[in-house]
């Protein structure tokens, strides 16, 4: 458990972090991480379906979660006076959930259309999946958090059972607790309702190897789409490694506001592109550096994509000025604080270093990471990641219409 005390205002977050994500999962179960972030909604022994949401919101509270690749994410954000509350409802879940047919087959289909709306039916969920699922062959970032189709349809009570048997217990979480709260008093309440729950035998972590990648992986889709996009996926390093501080402030020199060298190009110089941005995977292992762009109608993706390339090389060639160092290192050092600013925020950076750094009190050295970084260290990290023989990239062409009607309707979109 972290515990941060915070009295500047009459409120509390509660944290709970479960160390299962879509990494932990296997080939044809793909999907259940994501499936118990709505399942754990539902019911337990003790509370009815509907009543956790509703006890929580008349307490004055709110509450939602998250999954990844690496983790599962709950969080309450509730006045202070209610912490007695958040703790029974969070140890009651974590041990007394129901997971009969009715409720598993009730979740499962709001999960299938979930996908259906944010993947299916959406371009830029298809390009994600697919940069990912072909980047990775091997490791398992190569399936979507949300799950495989086939797999959400195909789920079992007996399979989310044996998840949650598995996955949901003390051993494998982390409380984090911030506000306005007496340190004597959470222990308490944490040692009354948490204190009798078993711990769990956990399964090793071992993905396999991902094979070196030596030459560019390239896709194109023919899409519904008015005006081309393309997405690039460049190796990357773990959030834990020493080069991923120097990739974010390259990241930023690139895609960091209107002044930065790519939105400057692309947007402003060559009039190419309604949307454009770029951002580096904080993942446990290593990912993906990203970059995704949105072109005009009859704009060319190649040249783009030269832009692009020319820019990555721009900072291979040469050490970034003084001057530029300094504004992107200003304004990460900003957002950074400004997530610091609010009890949620303080818990949830906690609670993510905890998990993905394996230490919560390595939240408080990452700002003199950043610091340190060097115009040479950035050139370095772009030597090394922004290689097009480990690229992959996906293109998307607007589908060429098959009748009048078609054509017309797009034509009008365009315009």
């Amino acid at each position: 458990m972290l515990l941060l005390v915070d009295h500047s205002a009459p409120v509390l977050s509660y944290h709970t972090w479960y160390r299962v994500g879509s990494k932990h999962e296997r080939p044809g179960k793909t999907g259940l991480a994501h499936l118990f972030e709505h399942l754990m909604f539902n019911e337990t022994k003790h509370v009815k379906r509907g009543q956790l949401d509703r006890l929580i919101e008349s307490a004055g509270g709110e509450t939602n979660a998250a999954t990844w690749t690496d983790w599962t994410h709950y969080h309450s954000e509730l006045p202070s006076s209610e912490l007695p509350l958040i703790v029974r409802l969070e140890a009651d879940r974590m041990q007394h959930l129901v997971l009969r047919k009715p409720q598993v087959i009730s979740e499962k289909e709001v999960v299938a259309n979930e996908r259906r709306f944010r993947v299916d039916d959406d371009i830029e969920g298809q390009v994600s999946e697919l940069l990912y699922a072909t980047a990775f062959t091997k490791h398992p970032y190569h399936w979507p958090t949300i799950g495989w189709m086939a797999d959400i349809e195909g789920f079992t009570p007996k399979d989310c059972e044996q998840f949650y048997e598995t996955y949901y217990a003390p051993n494998n979480a982390t409380l984090v607790i911030a506000g306005d709260v007496e340190e004597e008093a959470v222990l308490e309440l944490v040692q009354k309702h948490y204190g009798k729950i078993p711990a769990t035998k956990l399964p090793r972590y071992a993905p396999p190897a991902e094979p070196p990648q030596r030459r560019e992986r390239a896709v194109q889709l023919e899409r519904p789409t008015p005006a081309p996009k393309l997405a690039l996926g460049y190796r990357a390093p773990s959030f834990r490694d020493r080069d991923y501080p120097a990739l974010a402030l390259a990241n930023d020199i690139l895609f960091g506001g209107r002044s930065s060298r790519l939105v400057s190009r692309l947007f402003r110089d060559e009039e190419l592109v309604t949307d454009a941005h770029g951002s580096v995977a904080p993942f446990t292992d290593s990912g993906l550096y990203e970059i995704w762009l949105s072109l005009r109608p009859d704009k060319d993706p190649d040249h783009a994509l030269r832009i692009v390339e020319d820019e990555l090389a721009k900072l291979c060639r040469k050490p970034v000025t003084r001057a530029e160092l300094e504004k992107v290192k200003n304004r990460m050092e900003l957002g950074f604080l400004q997530g610091l600013e609010t009890a949620s925020g303080k818990a949830e950076q906690l609670g993510f270093f905890e998990i993905v750094m394996g230490d919560g009190a390595a939240l408080f050295s990452r700002l003199e990471s950043l610091r340190a970084v060097t115009a040479r260290d950035i050139q370095r990290v772009a030597k090394r990641y922004f290689d097009a023989r480990r690229r992959t990239r996906i293109s998307v062409v607007p589908e060429r219409p098959k009748s009048a009607a078609q054509r017309a309707k797009l034509a009008e979109v365009a315009s």
